[in-house]
């Protein structure tokens, strides 16, 4: 029985991916020899499945959001096990809560650094202005 064209899964090669999501083949290579993605093989040629199409998108994401790629590894391999998908998500929701506290430490540290600018900032202008 062969397959229909609209029964066959969409295929993207490497050169598609890297253009749609605005990335380099080399990067992409870099993932999967990471083991974030795991393309068949049409001879030489990688063939990207729907999944590791989703799964490149999910290390973007999680790359923005400044997690390292073992964490976004480990989230992504957890979907795959079983009661997956709840366990992602409760590992995703304590990383979300570790990365939220360490940027507000961030911002905190970043406003008591400018408030000191500012005081620095003003006394600096304030004895330059005694020296006239």
């Amino acid at each position: 029985m062969s397959a229909k064209a609209d029964d066959v899964e969409p295929v993207f090669s490497i050169t598609d991916l890297a253009q749609e999501l605005d990335l380099t083949t080399r990067t992409i290579r870099f993932y999967e020899d990471r083991g974030l993605l795991r393309p068949a093989r049409r001879g030489q040629q990688r063939v990207y499945s729907r999944a590791d199409r989703t799964r490149l998108k999910l290390v973007l994401r999680g790359k923005r959001l400044g997690w390292p790629l073992d964490d976004i590894r480990e989230m992504i391999e957890l979907y795959d096990t079983p009661d997956g998908e709840r366990k992602q998500l409760t590992v995703m929701l304590n990383k979300i809560a570790q990365s939220r506290a360490t940027l507000l430490q961030q911002r905190e540290d970043i406003e008591l650094a400018l408030s000191e600018f500012d005081d620095i900032e003003a006394r600096c202008k304030a004895q330059l202005d005694s020296t006239h």
